[in-house]
């Protein structure tokens, strides 16, 4: 195994990557709230992958071994929390919505780390609370430790308009619908067809980030008209893909 990074603390801080930089596996003794202030974050560990767009950060607890990607030019915003500062209570990484006020207080916190006075604690206190506030999604595509699952995740992955039933992808693998239909539950906690929409998203946000237009997108990403996708990415994100690209 490679060695991993490790630091004590974990950095709070803005920064920028360039499409498809990485920043390579490492652990903090500290939590750290990730957000994309611009592009596509996908956060990986050893569980799976958990990605967000600009309306949504995701959480690391301390200790956690994880790597990032970016998809898409990303403004990275990072915020750093002592380990005995838990105000989720989390301790798995966790995809949660930022609203308006949440993402103006991570930029304004993340903008001047050296900054140590009065105001910017105060204003950390007031980004814990709408931190606590802040609802959960399962934004999260888990990753399979079953071979066979692994088979069918990897055929839906590889091309992600596939569109054959499990039970289709379970005779072209060898193995039966009912098996795999109990390893989604068992290993990711949702069913096929939740697990394929998630799979979905990852890459309809990963060809967003690219600039691929929204009907191209729907199309590459197995939805049947661009208005069931608009719909399903909505509910996911709470915005459109076009005002998603736009940064809206």
């Amino acid at each position: 195994m490679p060695d991993i990074r490790h630091t004590a603390k974990a950095p709070t801080r803005a920064q920028h990557l360039a499409a498809g930089d990485r920043i390579d596996a490492h652990r903090h003794d500290e939590h750290q709230i990730v957000y994309a202030g611009a592009g596509v974050l996908a956060v990986t560990t050893d569980a799976g992958t958990w990605f967000a767009p600009g309306t949504r950060a995701i959480w690391v607890p301390a200790g956690t071994v994880h790597a990032h990607r970016a998809h898409g030019h990303l403004e990275l915003h990072l915020v750093g929390l002592p380990a005995h500062d838990n105000p989720l209570g989390l301790d798995t990484p966790t995809v949660l919505t930022v609203g308006p006020l949440l993402r103006e207080l991570i930029r304004a916190y993340t903008r001047d780390p050296e900054d140590t006075g009065p105001q910017r604690r105060r204003l950390l206190a007031v980004l814990r609370d709408e931190l606590r506030a802040s609802p959960q999604q399962p934004l999260v595509l888990p990753a399979p430790a079953d071979p066979r699952l692994a088979a069918v995740c990897a055929l839906v992955h590889a091309d992600p308009a596939e569109p054959r039933t499990l039970a289709q992808l379970g005779a072209a693998t060898g193995t039966g619908e009912r098996t795999l239909s109990r390893l989604f539950r068992s290993e990711f906690g949702m069913t096929f067809p939740q697990w394929r929409t998630q799979s979905r998203l990852y890459h309809a946000l990963r060809l967003l980030a690219d600039g691929t237009p929204v009907t191209t997108v729907a199309h590459r990403c197995g939805w049947s008209s661009a208005s069931a996708f608009i719909e399903v990415f909505r509910g996911a994100f709470g915005c459109t893909p076009g005002a998603h690209q736009r940064g809206g």
